[in-house]
């Protein structure tokens, strides 16, 4: 629980209050997620002669970047997922492991870091999901999360049978009764179901395995699941959807939340939304973990980290930028737009009439409405994170930039995407995390062995 914290000056005989901006009575600390992307999270990064040289099929790439993050003590590691072969395919490094039987190779490689992947509600049945994510805790050891997506591509859309995009609102109330069926099937078992008793002949309490008999508008599952319950009781339940819709999902289900700002102003905003609204459904605001993307470059001098991102951007392609802002914004078609002219939010089209990612298309806007950027600068400030907060800097001014969002309750830590990796990962980890931690912002040992343990989460009640 978050305090007001106040001092009294004995010399002065006055009263001084303090806020503590997040850190609490026990010295809260911020929360680090390794999002693995590509070569890094700039565009450009595969090209960059110090990404890795390995190729995104081969597992020791992942491992080596997830032992890394293990080192820095990490709380999780994140893999996302793509259903299509992208159009941009020819020059945009974009394809990668699928991300579920990756994290089955990164649990036997690493002890301690909470393990993250991506999965849809949309193209995935739930029963399968339910099996994979709950097998995957038993092989962790209860480190798993699962990142809950609502696939809004259109080409993934005919990968799985569907003519056309299944529409935003209809995507997330599927989600819900989605989210009903998992749990209820992570549940089917009680904690003491197996006995294994060998001498006895008695393995499993069957009256502790229930059928869930779930019977909705979407989904007609029997139960019960077929692996025991898991370590954690059910796995971490992380979401990054921030349109209004995907917000109140997330106040209602989510544990932790992935988003996206260009500035710190924005991320507060949303910050005391959120809470508020976990708030609502009656849920204690500090079980929902805030985790904002930050991708920075780190150099020994602000010049120097300028120009490396400079480098980045130069090797950037701006017609794979266009074809991605296209895939943001549904298909829209931005091909008549000069790259050196202002643009407006007329540019755009109405973002209520997009059923792609709604949360990214109204950052994108925010930025247009704020600083009216040429496309060729808005094209450059997307490359290098697709819309979350980018920095170059010292690893001083890196820790210092982290430290404000923390302590003015814009996070309650960062998911963290470094432009190039393993270069500024290992910079991140020697350099930056010492700072943390001599600033009391980070932790020095792991306090426990799941993925609860990091983010500070009880372990789920079984719901009967």
């Amino acid at each position: 629980m978050r305090l007001l914290i106040f001092y009294y000056c004995i010399a002065s005989g006055r009263m001084w209050f303090f806020k503590t901006w997040g850190i609490d009575a026990m010295g809260q600390q911020m929360h680090l997620n390794l999002f693995i992307h590509s070569r890094g999270h700039h565009e450009a990064s595969w090209r960059h002669p110090k990404a890795s040289p390995k190729a995104l099929t081969d597992i020791s790439y992942f491992v080596e970047a997830a032992q890394t993050a293990e080192r820095g003590l990490f709380d999780s590691i994140f893999l996302a997922d793509t259903l299509v072969v992208n159009d941009d395919v020819a020059h945009a490094a974009r394809t990668w492991l699928e991300p579920i039987s990756t994290l089955g190779a990164l649990a036997m490689a690493t002890e301690k870091i909470g393990l993250i992947a991506t999965a849809s509600t949309t193209y995935m049945e739930p029963f399968n999901l339910a099996r994979q994510f709950a097998s995957l805790d038993h092989v962790s050891e209860g480190r798993i999360g699962w990142n809950i997506v609502t696939t809004w591509s259109v080409p993934a859309a005919r990968n799985f049978g569907y003519h056309e995009q299944i529409p935003h609102a209809d995507r997330y109330k599927r989600a819900e009764e989605y989210l009903t069926v998992v749990k209820a099937l992570w549940d089917s078992w009680s904690d003491n179901s197996i006995i294994d008793d060998r001498a006895g002949g008695l393995y499993a309490r069957a009256e502790s395995i229930r059928p869930i008999d779930h019977s909705g508008d979407n989904y007609v599952v029997a139960g019960p699941l077929n692996v025991p319950r898991c370590p954690q009781g059910r796995p971490v339940l992380v979401q990054a959807g921030s349109s209004d819709t995907g917000r109140d999902f997330a106040a209602r289900q989510a544990e932790a939340v992935f988003t996206a700002h260009l500035e710190m102003a924005t991320a507060i905003d949303f910050y005391k939304d959120l809470k508020s609204r976990a708030k609502a459904h009656n849920r204690d605001p500090d079980s929902l973990i805030i985790l904002p993307g930050f991708s920075p470059i780190i150099a020994g001098t602000e010049a120097e980290a300028e120009k490396v991102a400079l480098e980045l951007n130069e090797l950037a392609d701006v017609e794979v930028g266009r074809k991605r802002l296209t895939g943001r914004f549904g298909g829209h078609d931005f091909s008549h737009l000069p790259l050196d002219r202002p643009l407006t939010i007329n540019d755009f089209p109405d973002p209520t009439s997009v059923q792609a990612a709604r949360s990214r298309t109204e950052v994108i806007l925010g930025m247009v409405a704020r600083e009216r950027p040429t496309l060729r600068q808005l094209l450059a400030k997307l490359a290098g994170a697709r819309g979350h907060f980018t920095f170059a800097g010292t690893p001083e001014q890196v820790a210092d930039e982290l430290e404000a969002w923390f302590k003015a309750g814009a996070a309650d830590g960062f998911n963290l995407m470094p432009p190039i990796i393993p270069w500024m990962l290992d910079v991140f980890v020697e350099e930056v995390i010492p700072l943390l931690q001599r600033r009391g912002l980070f932790r020095e040992v792991y306090a426990g062995t799941m993925l609860r343990d990091h983010y500070g989460l009880e372990r789920p009640q079984i719901a009967l």
